[in-house]
Order: C-alpha cells, then structure tokens, then sequence
C-alpha cells in the first residue's frame, strides 16, 4: 500500500521557469517507479509569510523552488526555518540554496544584517552573503564532488556528478567558515572547490543545492537527491 506524504513547494509559479514545468513530471515518476506518492501544495511566497510557521508546518516535507527574486524573501526564509527547527523534511534548490544560507547566517550565526545581493543590490560586499558569481552559470553544466561520508554522495551513490545550473548567484567566501562553525556542513564543491551543496548534520533530511536537480534528465527518473526528499517526507508522514 501506498503512503501518501504532503509537501509543500514554496515559490511564485511560473511556467516561464523551468523547474517549476517539471515538478508534475517528477512527482509522477516517483509514483510510477519509486511508489513514493506525494500530495503536493504550491505555496507563493507571499503566503508563506504570512500563514504563520511560515506557511509549512504540518507538512511532510518541504522544497523550496527556483525563481528569486521572490516576491517575499520574508516567506523563503520562514518556510525554511520551519523545517529547519521542526524537523521536517527540506531541499532547496538554486534559489532555495541560497536562501537557506541566508536563513541560517541570520538565525543561528547572530548575522542578522547579512542580504542577499539580488534583493538588496546597492548593498556592500561586506554586507551580502549572497554574491554574483563571477561567472554565471545559467544554462551551465558542470561537475559536482561529493565529500564520501555526506547524505549526498550517499544518495548519490557516487563521489563525483555532473550538474545543471540555471544561476548568477552564490555563496560569499567570507562567510563560509562562520557558517561551517555553526554546525552547517558544505558537503559538495566544484572542481575549483566553490560550495554548491549544504547539509545540516543531526537532521532528518535537510539539504541544498545550488544547483537544479529537478532539471535532471527528462525528468522520468528523478534525481536520487529529489528521490531522498520523497522518501524523507513518506517518513516522516508515516512517523
């Protein structure tokens, strides 16, 4: 028999992003191939900041989509902070990535003046935890490595990917090691070791990437990180 787990998928929909276009594709290959049925909810941003527990709690899991700028950063960050304390099941992706950085510099690191460069752009370097990359990789692939003894590499089932990116943003190198001395875990980098996963140790299922999974293929066999997730949330609504 089949367990079906709610989750919440928190961002502004659009069919003009392309992620956003594959997520019913994704949850029915997971039906079909894993048995792993997910109820899924699409939650504006706007909503999440303002339905209290941002928006998340009493769902199965959380994924927190591409497509920033959102239109509440205030929402992104409540949702991710929901699941982040309540134990419930979370990714985010690209934009979720970033994000979930930035929800934990300001409520576990004491950062709370740190911004995220695309909604706040006249802002300083030592203000922005989220920064452009110095080279954009929207439209990129490229490979991802895998530290062995991480959820990731062992969802992956591997040390080493190759990964789709639709981003001009990423993580401040100056803040890295506050973040990794607050407990947050940077379990993948590229080949130049820039961060491009973030776990967070002790937590049922907690992790972000900056790059997309959910563009994975055409979408028939889900990305085993998306795959976790579901499985993650079946979990949790059958505890």
């Amino acid at each position: 028999m089949t367990n079906t787990a709610r989750i919440a998928l928190v961002g502004d929909r659009s069919p003009q992003v392309r992620s956003h276009t594959r997520v019913p594709v994704l949850l029915d290959a997971l039906r079909v191939r894993d048995g792993l049925d997910l109820d899924a909810y699409w939650i504006p941003t706007e909503e999440a900041e303002t339905a209290g527990s941002g928006g998340v709690d009493g769902f199965d899991a959380v994924w927190v989509l591409p497509g920033s700028p959102y239109r509440s950063e205030a929402g992104v960050l409540a949702a991710i902070h929901t699941a982040r304390l309540k134990g419930i099941p979370f990714l985010g992706t690209c934009g979720g990535f970033q994000h979930t950085l930035l929800e934990y510099a300001r409520h576990v690191c004491g950062l709370g003046d740190v911004v995220h460069a695309e909604n706040t752009p006249r802002s300083s370097v030592e203000d922005a935890l989220i920064v452009p990359l110095s080279c954009s990789l929207v439209g990129h692939e490229a490979a991802v490595l895998l530290a062995p003894d991480s959820q990731a590499a062992q969802l992956v089932g591997a040390e080493r990917s190759v990964e789709r990116y639709h981003c001009n943003y990423g993580p401040n190198p100056r803040y890295l090691d506050t973040l990794r001395g607050h407990g947050l875990r940077f379990t993948g980098t590229d080949e130049a070791g820039d961060v491009r996963i973030a776990e967070l140790p002790g937590h049922p299922f907690f992790l972000a990437t900056l790059f997309q999974p959910e563009l994975h293929g055409d979408g028939t066999r889900p990305h085993p990180i998306i795959r976790g997730l579901a499985a993650a949330a079946v979990r949790h609504g059958g505890a």
